[in-house]
């Protein structure tokens, strides 16, 4: 069945299934919708997602919604198990970076990259954005030291689903227009990425 991702391309969690589609060697067809483009609150739209949200992925007549459930589908789909393994244990070690991302870092930056990336007045207060940067740079702190134990990815020394959403939000913190430490272990896990054909399409882009 023809596989379809709804959502804008400079969307970051748009990004995660595109990304995720490299990896494992698809080809979807996209349709623009978000800001700028299609309206997500329309009928047709909220028929697939009641959230109004993109990423929306369509397979026939199966339709998923929530970027990570999209990408564990995906990789489950293509039997994937290096990206995604099988195996209880080591799954979750996977999977608790990748909520990680979702939860945490994400509710940390949000306030200082709305504001100074996107310029949403709703987000000028300066002490919401000086706190907004003081925790993104704490959570990058803790994926600094969980990269100079493993000396690769995020989940341990190979590349699995967890560093999409991971590597996104690198790309997204270097690019935000904000004061950051010196992370080493970060900087050479950007280096590692760089050699991924996603992160050069959907990472690396130009896109925070």
């Amino acid at each position: 069945m023809t596989l379809t991702v709804l959502g804008k391309a400079s969307s970051i969690n748009v990004r995660k299934v595109l990304w995720t589609c490299v990896e494992l060697g698809l080809d979807p067809a996209r349709e623009d919708w978000g800001s700028g483009f299609a309206d997500t609150r329309v009928p047709e739209f909220l028929a697939l997602n009641p959230n109004g949200l993109v990423p929306v992925l369509r397979e026939g007549e199966r339709v998923l919604w929530e970027s990570n459930t999209i990408c564990r589908y995906l990789c489950a789909r293509e039997g994937r198990t290096d990206l995604l393994p099988a195996a209880p244990w080591p799954r979750a070690l996977v999977e608790r970076w990748m909520d990680w991302q979702a939860t945490e870092l994400n509710t940390a930056w949000r306030g200082a990259f709305m504001s100074l990336v996107r310029r949403d007045p709703a987000h000028a207060d300066p002490a919401r954005i000086a706190s907004s940067i003081v925790a993104w740079n704490a959570a990058m702190a803790i994926l600094e030291a969980q990269l100079a134990v493993t000396g690769g990815f995020v989940a341990g020394p190979d590349f699995t689903l967890a560093d999409i959403g991971i590597g996104l939000s690198v790309n997204r913190w270097r690019m935000t227009p904000m004061e950051r430490p010196d992370l080493p272990a970060v900087a050479a896990y950007v280096a590692r990425l760089a050699q991924r054909a996603g992160w050069r399409l959907h990472g690396d882009n130009g896109i925070p």
